[in-house]
């Protein structure tokens, strides 16, 4: 069976938020440019975040994530930038010419041809086999996505009476959501002792509905034959291991799991990209360039964002980048790595920094635990390019810093958090 042959630029993987802002971005400085996106509509996740608190950083007002994704799709469409819906890529492998990705999409078999990919493929739920929870595996096991599927995208109640798992930030706003439609929920619960999600949404989504929040808690067993009649909550020490003495029983219909996000990686794996076991997602330079010459990551794909803001700036970055790039096609620059505190730092975004490109850099990074009132470094060798005072540091909040020169850059960068 033949395949149609396409010939393009940029390739960006995903039309979600990152992946429509490359796309726009790239389609601006010069490249022709097509999106991949394997669901039937253009947005993401954006479609079914039918809550508000998008777009106070990126558009000065706050907005529904359709209102937020709409934004983005409109001036999209208004560039005629090609685009294939319910698409996926079977194959990717680099050649002479750039890259070759075999997409599976409705016209049948593509074969699409690329000087440069931006992988925005963003990320997915980790599941009850991930977490390794005891017991039944019975219907009404949920991730927090799909239970926000099932409500906002198919108007339908996935429970009446659910225990969450993991205080993230969409477990709290399924707490919430849930609340308002009617469910009871009788607790979330976290392993941790610090709730994941941010501030703003253990205040909005769980004390102001009076949900409790259980923490340094977890669920150790699922009850049920065909549908889940019961879990097991334990109290866990200071290493996590659940006491047993503390196991109670409560009766519910649902378990819902908010235990964390995994970037989607596995084109960037077919084409050799290094991914960093901190964030799960690849290593890059400040360009946003992995360390295969024209594969570009991007948003959550790179590493798990708790803004939509900020996904759609990283978009538009490696957007340009990938666009720059197809103008002098150069692999030769030299890398220095950013190096940092492992015991004070979860990650750092960018990895390397290339001396040969824009002297500007956005880092992006957590902190591994709680700290107040320290000050955040950036130097290189004896000269320090930037810092910044936090009042509080927390690993459920990233931070951004913004280097807008980086002239004095020797072999390596070093990042400091220091009272």
């Amino acid at each position: 069976m033949s395949m149609l042959k396409l010939n393009y630029d940029v390739i960006v993987l995903g039309g979600g938020p990152a992946g429509l802002a490359a796309a726009i971005s790239a389609h601006k400085n010069g490249a022709k440019v097509l999106v991949i996106e394997r669901e039937k509509k253009l947005g993401g996740i954006l479609k079914q975040c039918v809550h508000d608190g998008f777009g106070l950083i990126y558009f000065g007002e706050r907005l529904t994530g359709p209102e937020y994704a709409g934004k983005f799709i409109g001036e999209f469409l208004s560039l005629g930038i090609d685009y294939k819906i319910n698409a996926f890529v079977t194959d990717a492998k680099k050649d002479d010419d750039g890259f070759e990705i075999t997409v599976q999409s409705a016209e049948g078999m593509l074969c699409c041809s690329t000087k440069a990919v931006v992988i925005a493929c963003g990320c997915r739920e980790r599941t009850s086999r991930q977490v390794f929870i005891h017991g039944d595996r019975p219907a009404g096991i949920y991730t927090a996505g799909t239970a926000q599927y099932y409500v906002n995208i198919l108007g339908q109640m996935p429970t009446k009476r659910c225990v969450i798992l993991g205080s993230g930030d969409i477990g709290m706003i399924m707490a919430r959501r849930l609340t308002l439609e009617g469910a009871s929920v009788e607790g979330v619960y976290e392993i941790k002792d610090t709730p994941a999600g941010l501030a703003r949404n253990v205040h909005q989504c769980l004390r102001d509905f009076d949900i409790p929040l259980h923490l340094s808690t977890t669920v150790t067993n699922v009850y049920g034959e065909k549908r889940v009649e019961a879990v097991e909550v334990c109290k866990v020490d200071k290493n996590m291991n659940p006491i047993p003495e503390t196991a109670r029983r409560i009766e519910c219909d649902a378990l819902i799991l908010s235990v964390g996000l995994l970037p989607e990686n596995e084109v960037a794996q077919m084409l050799g990209v290094h991914l960093d076991p901190a964030t799960k997602g690849a290593v890059v330079d400040q360009t946003l360039m992995t360390n295969v010459p024209g594969v570009f990551s991007c948003g959550n794909a790179l590493h798990v964002n708790d803004l939509v803001d900020y996904v759609s700036r990283s978009g538009e970055d490696a957007g340009k980048s990938a666009a720059e790039y197809c103008k002098n096609l150069s692999t030769t620059s030299k890398k220095i790595p950013v190096e940092y505190d492992k015991s004070k730092f979860l990650y750092v975004v960018p990895q390397h920094y290339s001396i040969d490109y824009d002297a500007s850099m956005t880092i992006y990074f957590r902190a591994r635990s709680e700290f107040k009132n320290q000050r955040v470094c950036v130097r290189s060798g004896n000269v320090e390019l930037i810092n910044k005072k936090f009042r509080n540091l927390t690993p459920s909040e990233m931070e951004v810093l913004t280097l807008k020169e980086t002239n004095a850059v020797g072999d390596k960068i070093t990042i400091t958090m220091e009272d």
